[in-house]
């Protein structure tokens, strides 16, 4: 049984359109036309981990968040392979760093890219309260 099923097809150059479910993705290796594969996986991980931190929350007794902003970054090495991804996470609610640590580890062990990607490449994590 197959769980995800895409379709990506390229009609020339670099460039292609992947179908998902009823929603298209333009993805460009060069940039022109829409994000490198490199950029919509860490897009991908930062919008797989916010949903996840918002649970980690309710976990950890913390319903209301407010807002949540993930600045996400990430390195790549001499072959343009992804080395090292890093996420500044922005929380409305005024949380101590125990509460926000919390949630991360939470966070982490719900988000299913993160459990996917090799270990040396999980996010670092900065999490900052009372942002907004």
């Amino acid at each position: 049984m197959t769980d995800i099923e895409t379709t990506t097809v390229s009609e020339q150059g670099y460039a292609s359109t992947s179908q998902v479910g009823d929603f298209e993705l333009s993805i460009d290796a060069t940039d022109e036309t829409g994000p490198n594969p490199n950029a919509v996986l860490v897009a991908d991980y930062a919008a797989c981990f916010l949903p996840a931190f918002r649970v980690g929350g309710s976990k950890e007794g913390v319903e209301d968040l407010g807002t949540v902003q993930i600045d996400a970054e990430a390195d790549l090495d001499d072959g343009d392979d992804l080395s090292a991804i890093r996420f500044t996470i922005h929380v409305e609610a005024d949380l101590s760093d125990d509460e926000l640590e919390a949630i991360v580890e939470r966070a982490e062990g719900i988000c299913h890219v993160h459990a996917a990607l090799k270990e040396s490449l999980h996010a670092e994590i900065d999490v900052h309260g009372g942002a907004f």
